[in-house]
C-alpha cells in the first residue's frame, strides 16, 4: 500500500500536470466545476445520509450487493449490481444525482482533474481528423461530454449510456450547446453505423465490464470507429503499472463494490484491443492512465 505521503505527493503531481496541459494549450481551464457552495453543502449532506446504507452493505452479504426490484426497462444481468454501495446501484434518480460527489470523495478530488487528460490526445485526434463526429461510450452523468463542449463547442458529439437516470442529469449538463445527442444503450451492442464516427472516447467503463462483454464492447468500437480514427481509452491503473499501488488495487472491488475489477487488474489491454487497433500513446493520471490507439485502416 502506498503511504499517504506518496498519495498526496502522486495527488498534487496530478493537479501540476492538469495546469501544464491547461498553459500549453490543450484545454481549457475549468471553471464552476462544483456549482455553487450551497449547491455543494446538499451534496455532501446527501452523501452523508447514503452513507450508512452504504456501510450496511459493505459488511453485509453479497444479496444486499445486488438489485433485488427490477427497474424499469430492459437491462443486462451484469448490470444489476449496486456498484460503489450505492442505493440503487446505477438505476434511480437519486444515485444520478450522488454520483459525481460520491468519486470526487473517493478520489480526493481528483476525479474530474483524471478525466481532463483525455482531452489531451482527443486534442491531436480532433486536428489530425477534422471536424467530425465523437461518441462517448458509456457517458454517465455527462461530466466528460461537457468538458469536450466546453473546449470543442461546435463539435457533434453523441454520449450512449445505460442508465435512462444518469443520461438526464448528463443532459442538463449539455443543455447549453448544440450539436449533442444522448442515447440509451450497452457498449457490447451500439445503435450505430459501421465506420459512423471519427473518434471515440470511452472512460471508467471497462473496470465495470465482465471479461467476454468488454470483448463485445471492443468489436462494437472498433465496427463504429472509421479507419484511421481515434480512441480515447481511459481507465484504472492495472497490477504493476505503479508496484507500490498494488495492494490497494486488490483491496478496491472489496472496500467498494466492483464485481468485475479485479479481472481487469490483470487484462491485457494491448492485446484486448488488436487486432484493428495500434496503441499511440500513454499518459499517467494518478489512480488511472489514459491510453490512445489509432484504428487500422
Amino acid at each position: 500500500m502506498p503511504d499517504r505521503r506518496r498519495i498526496l505527493s502522486d495527488l498534487w503531481g496530478l493537479v501540476e500536470q492538469d495546469w501544464r496541459h491547461v498553459a500549453a494549450g490543450y484545454y481549457l481551464a475549468p471553471s464552476d466545476e462544483f456549482g455553487s457552495p450551497l449547491e455543494a453543502l446538499r451534496r455532501a449532506a446527501d452523501f452523508f445520509a447514503d452513507l450508512s446504507a452504504v456501510e450496511r452493505r459493505r459488511h453485509g452479504t453479497s444479496e444486499m450487493r445486488r438489485l433485488t426490484e427490477m427497474p424499469d426497462g430492459s437491462y443486462p444481468s451484469y448490470y444489476l449490481q449496486k456498484f460503489h454501495f450505492q442505493s440503487d446501484g446505477y438505476l434511480s434518480g437519486p444515485s444520478a444525482a450522488r454520483y459525481d460527489h460520491q468519486v470526487e470523495v473517493l478520489f480526493g478530488g481528483a476525479a474530474a482533474a483524471m478525466r481532463r487528460q483525455a482531452l489531451v490526445p482527443l486534442k491531436a485526434a480532433l486536428a489530425r481528423r477534422g471536424a467530425g463526429q465523437l461518441l462517448d461510450v458509456a457517458c454517465g452523468t455527462g461530466c466528460f461530454l461537457r468538458e469536450v463542449k466546453v473546449n470543442y463547442p461546435r463539435l457533434h458529439v453523441i454520449g450512449l449510456d445505460l442508465s435512462p437516470y444518469y443520461l438526464a442529469v448528463a443532459r442538463r449538463k449539455v443543455q447549453p450547446w448544440s450539436r449533442v445527442s444522448l442515447i440509451k444503450g450497452t457498449a457490447e451492442a451500439m445503435p450505430f453505423a459501421d465506420g459512423q464516427f471519427d473518434a471515440v472516447t470511452c472512460i471508467y467503463l471497462f473496470h465495470e465490464l465482465p471479461p467476454d462483454v468488454r470483448r463485445a464492447a471492443v468489436d462494437e468500437i472498433r465496427r463504429v470507429l472509421r479507419p484511421g480514427g481515434m480512441l480515447i481509452f481511459v481507465d484504472s491503473l492495472q497490477t504493476g503499472d505503479e508496484p507500490d499501488y498494488d495492494g490497494m488495487l486488490d483491496y478496491f472491488p472489496v472496500a467498494f463494490h466492483e464485481p468485475y475489477y479485479a479481472s481487469y487488474l490483470n487484462e491485457d489491454l494491448d492485446d484486448l484491443w488488436s487486432p484493428g487497433f495500434t496503441r499511440k500513446a500513454r499518459l499517467p493520471a494518478y489512480f488511472s492512465k489514459v491510453l490512445s490507439y489509432r484504428r487500422n485502416p
